[in-house]
């Protein structure tokens, strides 16, 4: 693709994109990640319960997170959640950037608004867990100050990591 319009951090839902977006760009991030992990499948349909109910029905999933959404123009190009505070923590989840428009500075953006939002919202440690074969994200959030930390996971090759904010 060339586009090369700026891209645009929104907080959703709001003025901006429509659930059918936010949807897609989930889908996406579940049908990628039950592949990665050698268990793919064709579509929604086969994903598990708990993601699936994201892609159906996101301002349920979310209802009581931020959403951020990254926009080109009027497309929906990445995503990612910022859960609610909890003991002074939040954790970012479902960071997704569209292929067609990565190495755009798509995810550090998302990043960025994300760390900024949770330090108005007096949250003092952002944390997050990334499947250990996704090296890319991992030197993404490394360069962003993530430091791997104690796991917080029972699920196998997650790393878990955070940063003071």
């Amino acid at each position: 693709m060339t586009d090369q319009r700026e891209v645009v951090i929104v907080r959703w839902p709001g003025q901006g994109p429509s659930v059918d977006r936010l949807a897609a760009l989930l889908a996406a991030y579940h049908l990628q990640t039950e592949s990665e992990k050698g268990e793919a499948v064709v579509d929604v349909d086969g994903l598990p319960n708990r993601y699936r109910a994201e892609i159906l029905d996101p301002r349920a999933a979310f209802a009581d997170d931020v959403v951020l959404m990254a926009l080109s123009g009027d497309t929906a190009v990445g995503c990612l959640v910022v859960t609610s505070p909890v003991g002074g923590r939040s954790e970012v989840k479902r960071l997704w950037t569209d292929p067609a428009f990565r190495s755009r500075g798509i995810a550090s953006g998302l990043l960025g608004a994300a760390l900024a939002h949770s330090a108005k919202s007096g949250v003092s440690t952002v944390r997050l867990s990334v499947w250990k074969w996704r090296e890319g994200a991992i030197a993404l959030y490394e360069r962003l100050g993530f430091t791997v930390a104690q796991s917080w996971e029972e699920r196998d090759q997650l790393v878990c990591m955070e940063r003071a904010v």
